[in-house]
This record gives structure tokens, sequence and C-alpha cells, in this order.
């Protein structure tokens, strides 16, 4: 990141001014207890705000301590998660509040080191958790940072590197006013996010800041941050099955390892399957021949991932009474709608077929 004399005391008074006047209500900011801040952290992390409020609240409600996460099941955290994405997030939350239980009394530490080493922290929420909660000067540097000081100072380096996210953070460090840190934290995310935005939609004419800002005088705002292009995405074909018995559907548990890990599905299967394909994967998955008494096909739909697309269709399959789930596999069992909605972790991907359980 290069040098730039625009960084100044006196233009973070005008961005703490400004957000003292302008910053949302939400419900994460109503105190600053490290639980409550860690995560909310998290949660935002790739996800819209409005998005997060409900799952927030929720979360707390169900999870209202480190000790009551700790003492959960990760199937309960799982799908408390469900729909958020990012499921890595949620099992690294559940690993730490473990670890926080059981070496620190609950609650988190104090310290960039032991934070650093808990599951699923990183710099960005360090930063974020000491600045927040402990009212420490350490940085907190995210997206919306990198997109606020990449145009403030017109400064061309990539922002996908750590050594320019650390840059920024050591240009940072030593403006955050003793006694404001939370503030000065939260009013550079609130800045990106609601008036510095990405790409072309930026309101430059509501920054407090215009004045200062080189992008700005330079007409480049487009031009920043500077980033490598992203790799295209994958496409695959997948064939979802709904297997209808007595009311209930199969869902069952994927591997611990890989895309969506632990996480509950229906069963699938690569390429875009005929019904005469989908009896005969039925069989080859159960290791049995099951007889089907209606193979009903269900409308197309589309997930995306970071770096994947499902293109998928989907059969809704009838087994007989007294069908067993035993042979689709240790983790598969027969759920109710109720149980699909309350209990069992689905994701997101599955959406489009979830409706069809009723």
């Amino acid at each position: 990141m290069k040098e730039s004399k625009v960084l100044t005391p006196a233009l973070f008074r005008k961005l703490l001014d400004w957000y003292e006047a302008n910053k949302r209500v939400l419900p994460w900011r109503e105190d600053a207890d490290p639980y409550h801040v860690w995560i909310s952290e998290i949660m935002l992390q790739q996800t819209r705000v409005e998005t997060v409020k409900g799952y927030y609240l929720r979360w707390m409600e169900r999870f209202s301590t480190v000790q009551a996460l700790a003492a959960a099941k990760e199937d309960e955290v799982l799908k408390a998660w469900e729909g958020l994405g990012y499921y890595s997030r949620a099992r690294n939350l559940y690993k730490a509040a473990k670890i926080i239980a059981s070496e620190y009394g609950g609650k988190l530490p104090a310290d960039k080191a032991l934070l650093r080493r808990l599951p699923g922290i990183g710099e960005y929420t360090v930063g974020a958790i000491l600045s927040i909660a402990f009212g420490m000067g350490e940085p907190a540097v995210d997206g919306n940072v990198l997109r606020v000081i990449s145009r403030l100072t017109a400064d061309p380096s990539d922002v996908s590197k750590g050594d320019v996210r650390a840059a920024v953070a050591a240009k940072l460090r030593p403006l955050m006013p003793q006694g404001e840190t939370s503030a000065f934290t939260q009013a550079l995310f609130e800045l990106g996010a609601l008036v510095c935005l990405p790409k072309d939609a930026f309101r430059c004419e509501s920054c407090p800041l215009i004045g200062e800002c080189r992008a700005y005088r330079e007409k480049r705002q487009g031009d920043f941050p500077v980033k490598p292009e992203k790799a295209a995405q994958r496409m695959e074909e997948r064939t979802v099955l709904l297997l209808e018995c007595e009311g209930k559907y199969l869902v069952r548990k994927r591997l611990s390892k890989g895309l969506l890990a632990n996480l509950y599905e229906f069963p699938n299967a690569e390429g875009r399957l005929s019904e005469e394909e989908v009896r005969a994967f039925l069989s080859s998955l159960a290791g049995e021949e099951i007889p089907v008494g209606m193979v009903e096909p269900l409308p197309e739909a589309t997930h995306v991932f970071t770096h994947l697309i499902w293109e998928m269709t989907g059969y809704l399959l009838r087994l007989p009474a007294g069908q067993a789930a035993a042979p689709f596999g240790e983790d598969a069992a027969f759920a109710s709608p109720r149980e699909i909605e309350e209990v069992y972790s689905l994701p997101s991907a599955f959406s489009a077929y979830k409706k069809f359980c009723k």
C-alpha cells in the first residue's frame, strides 16, 4: 500500500461525526458483549446485513452464551446456521466455543494471540472483537474497509494480497482514537456498506470524505479496489431425488469432508438422469431392488456456490409402505416435513426441492 497523506486524524474525525449521525440500528450494536460481537462478525462475512438480522436474533435465543453454544450438538448448530452458507464458519464457531468454555471460563480472551488461535478467527475478526468489544486499537480490515481506503488513496495495490491488508491495518492502527475504537471500526464498515459501494454503485455525493478522496477527484472510483479477475465457475448437472414413504422423505448426512460437509441432503446423483436411470440409480444406492410406485418429474433449479454452479433436475418417487431407511446409509432417515424444517440441516442448495415435502 503506497504512502499517503490522505489518512489523517482530521479525516477520521469527519467520519466519526458522520457515523454518529447516520449509523443504522442493528441488533448486535445494542451492546459490546464480546460473544455478541464475535457471532455477528462471523455471520456478516459474505452475507447481507438484512439476512443476518433474523439469524442473529434466533441464534441468541437458542445459544445465548458461549456455554450454551458449547453444550449444543453439532447438528443443532448447523440447523441454526441453515441458509447462511459457508458452513465451515458454523463448525468453527462450535469448535471455538468448546475451547472458550473449557479453557477461558466461557469468556473470549482480550488477547490478540489467544483469539487468533481459535478456529475460524482470522486477523479481521480479531480486530473487530478487540476494537468493538474491548476498546483496543486493533484495526479490522474487511472488504468494505479495503474499498474505502483504496479509493481515498487511489492505491493500485492488489487488495487480495495479505501484505496489502496488513499494510492498511498498519496505517489505521495509529489513527484509532483512544476510547472510540468501536465507533472507528464500525464507521469504516458503515461507510463501505452504505456509501462507498462496490463497482459503479458508489454514492459519492453522500460521502463525508468526498473532499479528501483521490479516486473521486480523479473520477476513477470504479478503478478501485484493484482485484484479480475471478476464475470462471464450474458448471455441474445433478439430479435430486425426493424419496417419499408414508408422508416422510429420505434425508441422509453428507460426508465429513468436502462440499457441504456433515449437512443433510436429499439423495442426488451427478448428471441429468432420465426416469429409467433414476430407477436404476435408486437400486444401486440402496444395494437392493427398490420397488417404486410412481416417479414424478420436478422443476429444474439452479444453485450458485462460490466456484461452482449446480444445474439441477428433480424427481419425486413414491416408495412402498414400510420401506426402511437403513439401506440408504448409516445416517439416512425418513423425516416428516416438520422435521425437515426444524431438525435436519439441509443447505439452501436443496431449497427448491424442500418445498415439495408436504
